[in-house]
C-alpha cells in the first residue's frame, strides 16, 4: 500500500526524513519560533503530497462555520499561481492569480475572504489587518506550515492509502513521518466504504492515535447530479444520467480511482484523460478531449470532471458547439459515517466559540 517509487529512491527518502524530523525537532524544543494568534484558527491538512479530499472537506468547514453565523476567512498557499505576495480574491481574480482551489471556494463562497500567501503568518497578519471583524481563519493545507500554530488541527488521510502503510517522499507519498499524527486533534479517515465495518474502524482507529485524547472520524464522498461546466440554456437532467451515455472523464487530481469508480456502472462507454494533479490545461488538452469525445460510439456524449478540474477547464469558453454544451463537472459533498456528523459539527463550533475575539 501506498505509492511507493522505485528502490533506488529510498535512500533519499532516509535524507528527507532526517532533515523533516530535525526541523520538527527544532519547532518541538521552540528554537524555532512559532505564532499563535488570539484567534480561532482551524488547520486542514495531510501528511501524503495530496488526494485525501481536502478542499471538500474544508467547504464543509466553510458551510458549517457561516450557518453558524461566523465571520470566515481562508489562507491558503495559492498553489500552482502565477502571482507572488499577499492577494485576496476578487471579482476579477482567476487561477491563474490564486490558484485552482482558492478559485473553486471563492467562486461557491462569495461572501467569505478568501486569501493565498506562501508566508502563512504575513498572511494570517494582513487578514485580521483588513478584516479585524474576522471570527476564524481556515488555514488550508497548513499541517507542515509549523510557523504558526494552529488552535485545532485536521489531518486527512485516505482510507485506501492511509499514512500509516505510506513512506516519505520521494519513495513513497508522504511529506514528514507518521510520528507527526501527533500534532493533529481530529483525523478523519476520507473516502471510506459507506459500510465499513465498527470492527474495521475500530482497527484502524488503533493504528492511526497517537494519543488518548485525539477524535477520529471517518467520512465518505456523496457525489451529486452533474451541473454544467458552461452556460447551456437548456439540458435535460436526467439525459446527462441515461446508463446509455458515453463520456469523457477528465481529471488532473491525485486520485481519481474514487470518480472513475462511481460513473463506470452508469456508463455504456468511458473514456478517461488523466492529466497531473493541478494540471494547466492548454489548447492541445481541448483538441486531445475533443477528439476523445468524439470517438464516443453512443447516442449521448458528455465530458465529464471535477469541480477543481472545472475552475481550469473555465478558461476556455469559447470552444464550438456543441462540444461545448457537453462538459458538466460533478459536484461533491461530505458525508459522515454512522451518524458523528453532530458529533463532529459540536466540537468545531464550541472550539470557535471559546476562542472567539470578543469572549
Amino acid at each position: 500500500m501506498g505509492n511507493r517509487r522505485s528502490i533506488f529512491l529510498y535512500p533519499i527518502s532516509i535524507i528527507w526524513r532526517i532533515i523533516t524530523d530535525f526541523r520538527n525537532f527544532l519547532y518541538d524544543l521552540r528554537i524555532l519560533k512559532s505564532h499563535k494568534f488570539d484567534i480561532p484558527v482551524i488547520c486542514i491538512g495531510n501528511l501524503a503530497a495530496g488526494g485525501t479530499g481536502k478542499t471538500p472537506h474544508a467547504e464543509y468547514l466553510i458551510d458549517l462555520l457561516t450557518e453558524n453565523h461566523f465571520k470566515v476567512a481562508l489562507l491558503s498557499r495559492g498553489y500552482k499561481r502565477k502571482t507572488s505576495g499577499f492577494l485576496i480574491a476578487g471579482p476579477e481574480t482567476n487561477t491563474r492569480d490564486i490558484g485552482d482551489e482558492p478559485s473553486q471556494i471563492h467562486r461557491k463562497f462569495r461572501k467569505i475572504i478568501v486569501a493565498v500567501d506562501v508566508n502563512r503568518f504575513r498572511g494570517i497578519s494582513k487578514i485580521l489587518d483588513i478584516k479585524p471583524e474576522t471570527d476564524v481563519i481556515i488555514l488550508d493545507d497548513g499541517y507542515q506550515h509549523r510557523k504558526i500554530t494552529p488552535g485545532l488541527s485536521i489531518l486527512l488521510t485516505e482510507f485506501d492509502r492511509p499514512v500509516y502503510k505510506d513512506h516519505i517522499l520521494p519513495y513513497g507519498n508522504l511529506r514528514e513521518s507518521i510520528r507527526n499524527i501527533k500534532r493533529s486533534n481530529i483525523i478523519l479517515i476520507t473516502k471510506s466504504p459507506e459500510d465499513i465495518s465498527l470492527t474495521d474502524q475500530m482497527a484502524i482507529e488503533k493504528k492511526i492515535k497517537k494519543s488518548s485524547d485525539q477524535n477520529v472520524y471517518f467520512t465518505t464522498f456523496n457525489y451529486k447530479d452533474p451541473s454544467p461546466l458552461f452556460n447551456v440554456f437548456k439540458f435535460d437532467p436526467e439525459q446527462v444520467k441515461d446508463p446509455g451515455r458515453g463520456i469523457v472523464l477528465v481529471t488532473g487530481i491525485a486520485n481519481p480511482k474514487p470518480l472513475y469508480d462511481y460513473l463506470k456502472p452508469g456508463t455504456a462507454e468511458i473514456i478517461h484523460l488523466q492529466f497531473a494533479d493541478h494540471h494547466n490545461f492548454t489548447l492541445k488538452d481541448i483538441e486531445k478531449i475533443n477528439d476523445a469525445w468524439k470517438s464516443l460510439g453512443t447516442h449521448s456524449r458528455y465530458v465529464f470532471t471535477t469541480e477543481k478540474d472545472a475552475v481550469r477547464l473555465s478558461d476556455f469558453g469559447n470552444i464550438e458547439e456543441p462540444f461545448r454544451s457537453s462538459f458538466f463537472n460533478i459536484p461533491v459533498e461530505i458525508k459522515f459515517i454512522n451518524n458523528r456528523k453532530e458529533e463532529f459539527d459540536n466540537l468545531i463550533i464550541d472550539y470557535v466559540r471559546k476562542n472567539k475575539r470578543n469572549n
